[in-house]
């Protein structure tokens, strides 16, 4: 299904929520797609259990060395200080706003709707988040509701989003789904 495709997973260096990055990097790749990890810095990314730390994660590229051409979309995992460092880091946050302006689908999930708000992307979508970032998304003019996935849009311009961990496997299929379209 995504045979061919070549997948963003934006991430900063320190904080993603793990599962949040592995199960989707699993979906992309049981349906034929290659993921690839791009970072603010080189090296490696430091990946969280919540507050724990999990895993380490190797970087394929920082995004000053890809650009959204090299890509048939993105995702974007949560974790509180994974979005949060993305929004203040302004080439993370073009490389973002490039995918809408491509057209090319995006998915996010818990508190990464923090980079699309600083990317001016949300204003007049449907979507879904972790609770606390719902009035971050209201007030940037998205129309937010508590649902285990939204998929707003439709072919290549889709934004597919969800609350938190326990809808990653609604997540993984709409963000396959959106990608393969």
């Amino acid at each position: 299904m995504l045979k061919g495709r070549t997948v963003a997973f934006l991430v900063a260096p320190e904080g993603a929520e793990q599962v949040e990055l592995t199960e989707p990097w699993k979906a992309v790749q049981q349906a034929g797609g290659t993921p690839r990890l791009i970072s603010t810095r080189p090296g490696e990314i430091q990946a969280f259990n919540h507050l724990d730390r999990a895993d380490t994660f190797p970087v394929d590229a920082t995004v000053g060395q890809v650009s959204v051409e090299d890509f048939d979309g993105l995702v974007l995992p949560g974790g509180v200080a994974n979005p949060d460092h993305l929004r203040t880091e302004d080439a993370a946050v073009r490389f973002v706003k490039g995918f809408f302006e491509a057209g090319k689908p995006v998915a996010v999930i818990c508190h990464g709707p923090w980079t699309l708000i600083e990317a001016d992307v949300v204003r007049g979508r449907r979507m879904t988040s972790w609770p606390s970032v719902a009035t971050d998304l209201r007030n940037a003019g998205a129309d937010w509701v508590d649902e285990e996935v939204v998929v707003c849009g439709g072919g290549p311009n889709t934004l597919v989003s969800s609350r938190k961990p326990d809808d990653l496997k609604a997540f993984c299929q709409a963000t396959v789904d959106a990608l393969g379209s």
